[in-house]
């Protein structure tokens, strides 16, 4: 089984970039599509972006369409979350998940394992 260890989250100003970065444990990581969610305060988890197994499909909500950006380096167990121009409603902690399934990553549905979330905060 795999286990799911977020970083980079942190206090950016509107307009700026951060990355992301989701380490891996186990022996199965290069088995699994990976994918970001977030959740705002009060608010419902959001996917955000997928890869599959291999990186060579990737999907976006469309809310972040264009301005982020993941990839995943299997051979150093860990997928990466580019996020540039950063807008206040960005706010939120993010969160690494890895599913057999690529396809239905989106719907956070068969997600195999979490973790336990970044925080990135966005200032006006």
């Amino acid at each position: 089984q795999v286990q799911l260890v977020e970083s980079g989250g942190g206090l950016v100003q509107a307009g700026g970039s951060l990355r992301l970065s989701c380490a891996a444990s186990g022996r199965t990581f290069s088995s699994y599509a990976m994918g970001w969610f977030r959740q705002a305060p009060g608010k419902e988890r959001e996917f955000v972006a997928a890869i599959s197994v291999s990186g060579g499909a990737t999907r976006y909500a469309d809310s972040v369409k264009g301005r982020f950006f993941i990839s995943r380096d299997n051979a150093k167990n860990t997928v990466y979350l580019q996020m540039n121009s950063l807008k206040p409603e960005d706010t939120a902690v993010y969160y690494c998940a890895a599913d057999s399934s690529y396809f239905s990553m989106r719907y956070g549905s068969s997600v195999d394992a979490w973790g336990k979330g970044t925080l990135v905060t966005v200032s006006s």
